[in-house]
């Protein structure tokens, strides 16, 4: 199955799964573009091929996610203010590190986004 974004102003809208069959080629390759057409054609508006596991556009796209043409890369909205875009994943990350990475730590921890820092629960 083959997974599309409607992009409207660059906002996913609507994500829809169609068949392989509907992005193979004459020859049997698959084509993105072919699957945006027969989105397009079927249901009208801007279609992008998006990916359960990241292997196309960084992320997989949901609905009120961003399209970021010049990245080529659906990205969620940032959760703080504070946080900024990890350019080689497109995902937002805090700008102290994150505590609960740190192997062995066994804390539950939440940023508080009035101090800039991480709390333990």
């Amino acid at each position: 199955m083959a997974h599309y974004a409607k992009i409207e102003n660059n906002i996913v809208t609507e994500v829809i799964t169609i068949d392989n069959t509907d992005i193979l080629n004459s020859n049997g390759v698959e084509e993105e573009a072919l699957g945006s057409q027969f989105c397009t054609e079927m249901l009208g508006g801007t279609w992008v091929q998006t990916s359960y596991n990241g292997s196309i556009r960084k992320n997989y796209a949901s609905i009120g996610s961003t399209y970021d043409v010049a990245r080529d890369a659906f990205i969620e909205a940032s959760p703080f203010p504070s946080w900024v875009i990890d350019e080689d994943t497109c995902t937002y990350v805090s700008p102290v590190a994150d505590p609960s990475k740190v192997e062995g730590d066994e804390g539950s921890w939440s940023w508080d986004e009035g101090t800039l820092s991480w709390i333990l629960d």
